[in-house]
Order: structure tokens, then sequence, then C-alpha cells
């Protein structure tokens, strides 16, 4: 009975209310925050949805009636212009991904080595070498020293390793790496590493990296953007056209259409062989956007996985 008892007392017994944590956040400010970053999260997708559906919007509907969300008249015409010889888009397209890849995973490991020694408080020439670094953020020797050293001196010219190499090493991540291994990796870890038996190299690879993974991972972000976005360095350095990258491909694609647009003669020379063609001018432009933004709407899912790990990993225990 008393068992019995117990357990009635136990089953009628009400929960008690926990009391209220200064970290909880009431229901209406939870629900202004979400509206909050509802809206915010509208505003940084809307303008691309703009972009891609005006891209598959007729260029006489656009001219009319501008830019809108729901056009009255879809059309591909401006994907036919730009994709007119795709095999080139292709290979572009390779080329671009190829030296995104190799040129991100480089830089890093390269001003990884560099950063951590200059990181280490014992290490006698880190004056020396961090001012090297800081001297080349605030001064260049200008365009003419930089061409001819990549085409008189290094012969990279026409060649994909002067697409990489131009952005391996950055002062200014350099620096931001310089400053995260300082402040973010203990020295207990080290020392610890150091008591049992592990040698420099091995430190570096299993004790800093892995716990470096959010500065690796946002210095990586920016590196691919660079590598993936630059143009300058294929209008510089490549004059054979099976080795340019697609964001250079789709300037050239922009030339011609204002070459088109501005030349009367090679103009009426298209509208006497197609009268009710209309040349893609404003479609275009977008059709490029969404061409040239590419795979590198799928780094950032990668790195954000990266920056999650790099929270949670490692920790100096008491």
């Amino acid at each position: 009975m008393g068992t019995l008892t117990a357990k009635n007392t136990n089953r009628n017994r009400k929960p008690v209310d926990k009391a209220p944590s200064v970290t909880d956040i009431s229901k209406p400010a939870n629900a202004l925050i979400n509206i909050f970053f509802w809206i915010y999260s509208a505003i940084c997708i809307i303008p691309f949805v703009l972009v891609l559906v005006v891209s598959f919007t007729d260029e006489k509907t656009v001219l009319l009636n501008g830019y809108s969300l729901f056009p009255r008249k879809l059309s591909l015409s401006a994907y036919d212009f730009l994709l007119n010889d795709w095999s080139s888009i292709v290979r572009s397209y390779g080329i671009s991904i190829f030296v995104t890849i190799i040129g991100t995973v480089l830089s890093i490991v390269i001003m990884a080595l560099f950063a951590y020694p200059i990181s280490r408080r014992d290490f006698k020439q880190r004056g020396i070498f961090s001012f090297i670094m800081v001297f080349t953020i605030l001064f260049n020797a200008g365009l003419v020293p930089f061409y001819m050293m990549y085409t008189q001196y290094l012969h990279m010219q026409n060649t994909l390793a002067v697409l990489i190499v131009p952005y391996l090493v950055q002062g200014f991540f350099v620096l931001v790496m310089r400053t995260f291994f300082t402040n973010s990796v203990p020295t207990e870890l080290i020392e610890s590493g150091k008591i049992d038996g592990a040698g420099e190299w091995r430190i570096f690879a299993r004790i800093v990296m892995p716990l470096s993974l959010p500065v690796l991972a946002s210095v990586g972000l920016l590196c691919t953007l660079n590598y993936w976005n630059d143009w300058y360095l294929s209008m510089l350095f490549i004059n054979d056209d099976t080795h340019i990258n697609i964001q250079y491909r789709m300037y050239k694609a922009l030339q011609d259409m204002q070459f088109l647009s501005s030349n009367s003669t090679a103009y009426a020379a298209i509208m006497r062989q197609n009268p009710n063609y209309q040349l893609p001018s404003e479609t275009v432009r977008m059709a490029m956007a969404v061409v040239g933004i590419g795979p590198i709407i799928f780094a950032y899912p990668f790195f954000q996985r990266f920056f999650i790990e790099g929270l949670t990993v490692g920790a100096v225990k008491g």
C-alpha cells in the first residue's frame, strides 16, 4: 500500500515551473527577430531571383516594361547569343574550376606555412618576415615589372600557372592567419606536443591546422572568390583563346555585343539576314551574371561546414 500511495502521489504531482533564465527570449521578441531575418534574407535573395528571371525574359518586354519578377513573355535569346559556341564555354568553365580549386588549396597551405612561424614568439626572425609581408601590402612595383616578371623571367605566359601563382600569397590574409594563430592556438597545446615528442611539422599538421579551421575557411572562401571572379590575369597574360577562364570569356562576349550594338554596318547585316532579330543587350547582361556565378554558389555551404567544425574542435583542459 505504501508503494502504491507513493506512486499515486508522484503521478498527481504537478511539474515545477523552472525559473526563467537571463538568456531566455520572450515570444514577442523571438517573433520580431525571426521577422527581421526573414526580411533580411528576402532582401538578399530577391535581387538574384530578379537577375535570373530577367535573363529568361524577352528583350522587347524588358525594354518596354523594365525589369520584373513576373515577365509577360519568356525567351531564351540571351542564352542563345551567349552560348552560341558552347564548347568554348565548357572549356572556360573547366579552366576556372581547375584554377579555383588548385589555387585555393595551394594558397591556404603556403600562407599558413608562412603565418605560423611568425606567430610563434620563440621565432627570432618573426619581426623581419612580418615586415616583409607588411611591405608587400603597402608598396608594389607596378604593372610593367609585374608583367615582365611573369613573361620574360618566369615564362608563364599562355599557361594556367600564370592564373594561379600571382594570387598564391596575399599579405593581408597572412596577417589575419598570424593573428588567429597567436590569439587562438594555446601555447599549452604546442608545449604538450613537444613533451610528447612531436616535431614542428607534426604539431603544425595535427594540432595547429585542426584548431584553425575557422580562419582557414574564411581565407579559403575569399581566395576562392578571388580566383573565380578574376578576369584581369587572363586579359593580361593569355593570348591563346583556349586558356582563358569563364569570367574573361563573358567579358569578351560583352565586348562583342557592344560592338554589334555600336557598329551600324554589322548590325544592318544581321538585320538583313533576320529582320525580326532583336539583339539581347539587356537580358544578355543578366545571363552573363547567371553563367558567371556558376559553381561558386556551392562554395558557401562547403566552407560553412568547416566554420561549424572549427568552432567545436579542440579545447584546453585545466
